[in-house]
């Protein structure tokens, strides 16, 4: 689209001698790398946890861009076609004004209790004298404006009001909650989320259930564990124009590993937008450095020429937690690079922990190559679109702007005079970046991003050697995103290779990459939209076949926390810990129950596979005698273990898991080869063997007629065994392959619509553990009956969120999760020697 037919052709070369050579045997289609498919969510911008941007919506226009949480991240781009404008990215939205502010905005008074009310407790009439009074929000203790601590298992909330009268705005109830929560309105209940957690929904009011003069909000909430939180508040929508209101026409859009590539008609020309992510894993330095692009080329489609101009323009919701938080926005310039860049200016510089919270510390960046008709500027809201609808130019005499968005909304902007353009096409790019000055505090240490070679290398050099690099990284893009595509394909179809081309970005951008103060790679993934733990143990193990294929040196800076979390005496349990904390706190677990068996199996079945990707086991040798020590450990807890959790905790603990006992005997047939490759051959017969003597034992246990069970002491239950694939790609040679191939027959009679069910108990399944299910198949016909569903769930699924990994398989709805890492997962078909 962008680039040159020459500039395809060295990508592929470069495929070939920069990364290696692609797969020998031929796809099954000749295709240009990627696909064109309906995706929940298409990514934009994915720097790492923080500074990840999504559209949520078919066409690109529709609705605005997005972070992975749902608040808003306000970028918007229109193209001026001989003084025409169309809008082609995002959409025009300032923040809801409050009526009844919420606890992001103020303390509010509620009356509330933690035991069972009486009947009505939700009807205006209803008698809460009795009820304690509390400043909202409720919530788990250092929770942010969670000033009413909140500890049990259920509260109920209610909160009295008046509402001005003749009030002819539109109305929106705007809440948050963890976990199960309902919402009542004067008696009738207007919310029912089920078993979830979310942050800031907002919900359009019925303003026939108001009263006038008084009406109550009432609301109950469940903790599963884990944070809770309740919070609630009514706004409206605030007085602005449309000035973008004529939209492009989106012809088509299609995802690659690190682009999102767009086509539109605007008028006599077409657009041609690119949103480059370069998530390069064989260059860690291009990986970490927090530079996105946007490129863009214009040509005539009707043989004249036109003036044309190109519109950018972003929000500081990008650099803040809360709306309500001051913001500076200003213009700068480095080398040759002119920018303007935002940031809140408290600056509470790594202060701020918890799964649905944003960066409000460091700065977001909007930047452009100095260059004739290229300008930048910062301004009101509504002004610096109106002067480039009307004139195709940035009218602002401002540099600088201290505000809070909740009382004016200002803008960052870019505007680009491509001037007359002909059917040879016109471009150009923006960078988008976000210098986050510390990225992560560990044990106590405030450790900066890998890019800043630990402080030597500053923002502005890393703003100009993006500049710099511009165009040896979209060949590098071009390269790897040709790479992975047919080597998808050739593994496993083509919705194989789109359900991957969808996960590199969302599993890599879900982490972010450091040091340690001795030089160690450290690269914490964030679990996102689940609790916010950084580091988790059961987060790495599904998330690890994208980087055992790509580079085992980032998955060793997944495992690195947990070794020395162990080794330096602070976690002291003779089994693995879940996690090192709080994203981006990695203080120490943070986690309310252990998963010791779980733990101990991921680590050293992780340590296993770095080695067979190696091809030696000095990493494993590095840390040999903690392995130890949790290779025993399964050794006595694993073959039969007791009432405990595992990587699937939101299904709850439960005892004798048949499919977390093929975990344990996997971690210790694991660590058996790890001895032999060190040469440790007493060491490597005794933990073999044991492990061929618990797989009998195993299935006697296990045996279920023509499946395996759920649970040992359950007949007539069934689940999927997807540790048993480590079994076939380690080549540990530990259980006959007839009971892989058993399971294999009986999940065919097993799937929904939408994919195979977890186990027995539910409908619902585990997006990441299907491919590793399907990956125990022999052949490729058996591995796409799974796959195939579960591409109709990323491609009909009604949540259009960055892709879920736990849902509904007879409807295709989300049950929770999204944004997750743990989609990486889906590479490990591609790990079949």
């Amino acid at each position: 689209m962008l680039k040159s037919s020459l500039n395809r052709i060295v990508a592929i070369f470069i495929t070939v001698i920069f990364l290696g050579a692609c797969v020998s045997q031929q796809p099954e289609k000749e295709e240009e790398a990627g696909a064109e498919f309906r995706a929940p969510a298409y990514p934009l911008i994915t720097i790492d946890p923080y500074t990840s941007a999504w559209s949520t919506t078919d066409q690109l226009f529709d609705s605005p861009v997005k972070h992975w949480t749902g608040r808003n991240h306000s970028l918007i781009g229109a193209v001026r076609v001989d003084g025409q404008t169309y809008r082609f990215l995002g959409k025009e939205e300032i923040p809801l004004q409050p009526v009844l502010p919420n606890a992001k905005y103020e303390a509010w008074q509620g009356k509330f209790v933690t035991e069972k009310p009486g009947a009505g407790w939700e009807k205006t009439d209803f008698n809460d004298n009795n009820w304690k009074t509390g400043e909202a929000a409720f919530g788990t203790k250092g929770m942010e404006q969670a000033r009413t601590v909140w500890e049990t298992p259920e509260i109920w909330v209610r909160r009295e009001f008046t509402l001005p009268e003749n009030d002819a705005t539109k109305l929106y109830m705007v809440y948050s909650h963890d976990d199960d929560f309902k919402l009542y309105l004067n008696g009738t209940e207007i919310v029912n989320t089920g078993r979830n957690a979310k942050s800031n929904v907002v919900l359009e009011l019925d303003k026939s259930l108001l009263n006038k003069g008084k009406n109550t909000i009432a609301a109950h909430c469940l903790d599963r564990g884990g944070l809770a939180y309740v919070d609630f508040g009514i706004f409206k929508e605030s007085e602005q124009k449309q000035i973008f209101a004529q939209t492009a026409i989106q012809n088509s859009v299609k995802i690659t590993a690190t682009q999102t590539k767009y086509n539109f008609s605007c008028g006599p020309v077409s657009l041609d937008i690119e949103f480059v992510s370069p998530l390069l894993m064989n260059d860690l330095d291009i990986l970490s450095r927090p530079v996105n692009y946007i490129n863009y080329e214009v040509a005539s489609n009707d043989g004249k020429n036109h003036e044309v101009e190109v519109y950018f323009e972003a929000t500081p919701e990008w650099a803040v937690n809360e709306l309500s938080q001051e913001v500076e926005v200003t213009t700068g310039k480095t080398g040759n690079i002119n920018f303007a860049k935002t940031g809140t200016t408290e600056q509470p510089v790594l202060e701020k922990k918890g799964d649905n919270v944003r960066i409000d510390w460091g700065y977001f960046y909007l930047a452009t190559q100095e260059k004739e008709g290229n300008t930048i500027a910062v301004g009101d809201f509504d002004a610096i679109k109106s002067s480039f609808a009307d004139n195709g130019t940035l009218s602002s005499s401002e540099n600088k702007i201290t505000t809070v968005m909740t009382k004016s909304m200002p803008v960052l902007a870019c505007a680009d005079n491509l001037g007359k353009v002909s059917s040879k096409p016109a471009k150009g790019y923006v960078m988008l970046a976000y210098n986050d000055i510390e990225s992560i505090q560990y044990f106590g240490n405030n450790l900066k991003a890998w890019w800043t070679k630990e402080g030597a290398v500053g923002f502005d050099e890393a703003l100009t050697s993006a500049a710099n690099d511009y165009e040896s990284i979209m060949l590098q893009c071009d390269a790897v995103d040709t790479k992975i595509y047919e080597e998808a394909l050739s593994a496993g179809g083509e919705n194989y290779a789109r359900l991957c081309l969808l996960a590199y970005r969302q599993s890599i951008a879900a982490h972010k990459l450091t040091k340690d103060k001795e030089g160690n790679t450290l690269f914490l993934s964030k679990e996102n939209f689940s609790n916010g733990s950084i580091g988790t143990v059961d987060v790495t193990y599904p998330s690890a076949p994208l980087f055992l294929k790509y580079n085992p040196e980032l998955l060793k800076g997944m495992l690195n926390p947990i070794f020395y979390y162990s080794e330096s005496g602070k976690w002291t349990k003779p089994f693995a810990a879940h996690d090192v904390g709080t994203y981006p706190k990695a203080n120490g677990q943070t986690y309310g129950g252990d998963m010791p068996v779980e733990e101990c199996g991921n680590m050293i079945i992780l340590t296993t596979a770095i080695a067979d990707a190696e091809g030696n086991a000095d990493y494993a040798a590095k840390h040999w005698e903690v392995l130890t020590t949790w290779a025993n450990y399964l050794m006595e807890n694993g073959l039969d273990p007791e009432n405990q959790l595992c990587t699937d905790d939101f299904a709850g603990h439960f005892a004798h898991n048949v499919n977390l006992s093929a975990k344990a005997i996997m971690g210790i047939a694991g660590y058996g080869k790890l001895a032999e490759t060190l040469g440790k051959t007493d060491i490597a017969e005794k933990y073999t063997t044991e492990a061929k003597q618990m797989a009998q034992e195993w299935i006697k246990m296990a045996e279920d007629g023509d499946h395996f069970r759920l649970t040992f002491d359950q007949p007539g239950t069934w689940s999927q065994k997807y540790n048993l694939v480590w079994d076939k790609l380690l080549n540990l040679g530990i259980f006959p392959e007839t009971v892989a191939q058993k399971e294999i027959a009986y999940y065919l009679t097993k799937q929904n619509k939408y994919g195979l069910p977890l186990d027995n108990r539910r409908t619902y399944t585990k997006a990441d553990w299907i491919v590793w299910t399907a990956t125990l198949a022999n052949d490729k016909a058996t591995f796409q009956k799974f796959i195939d569903p579960l591409y109709g769930f990323v491609t009909d699924t009604p949540d259009r969120v960055p892709m879920s990994d736990w849902y509904e398989t007879p409807d295709a709805k989300q049950v929770g999760f999204q944004a997750r890492s743990v989609v990486g997962g889906y590479f490990i078909k591609m790990l079949e020697k």
